[in-house]
């Protein structure tokens, strides 16, 4: 009775899965933090920079990768809230903002990117041993897949020699 009450009041939408409503609150919050001069806590394209400086700020460390050599130089990080966890780390294709919330994943098992597109921006989220990510900007769909791929191969742990 009470579902129904919260329904028909339009507090949740009917017909909104839990992914439609993470991904209203991921375009919400890269607009946010265009708008609000909010884009970073911490300003650096120093990955050895912005990676320490979450340690104490989170219960985990975000995997921090710079990818200028690939189109994607890391501009930052900043701690920002998605689906009541924490972290952010924004990079940038041209005059484009990337933002990528990592956060751990509760029982999350490993998914292929799935993109789509949320408010006019494109999005991409997947879950990477017991990490979930969600990618947000305006780039293309397709330059936002190859930022979302370079992300999956640093993630992956390095593969061991066989004997």
């Amino acid at each position: 009775m009470l579902f129904v009450a919260i329904i028909t009041s339009g507090i949740i939408p009917a017909g909104s899965s839990a992914g439609e409503l993470t991904a209203r609150e991921v375009v919400d919050d890269h607009l946010r933090s265009l708008a609000g001069n909010h884009l970073t806590d911490v300003l650096s394209s120093n990955q050895h920079t912005v990676k320490p400086w979450f340690d104490g700020r989170l219960n985990f460390t975000p995997r921090v990768e710079d990818f200028t050599s690939e189109g994607f130089p890391l501009v930052g990080g900043r701690l920002d809230y998605l689906d009541n966890r924490r972290a952010a780390v924004v990079y940038r294709r041209r005059q484009h903002i990337i933002n990528l919330f990592i956060s751990p994943g509760e029982h999350a098992v490993d998914t292929l990117p799935v993109s789509q597109v949320g408010g006019g921006y494109n999005i991409i989220y997947w879950t990477h041993s017991g990490m979930t990510y969600w990618a947000v900007s305006s780039l293309s769909a397709i330059e936002l897949g190859k930022f979302a791929q370079l992300v999956c191969q640093e993630s992956s742990p390095a593969p061991t020699p066989r004997r």
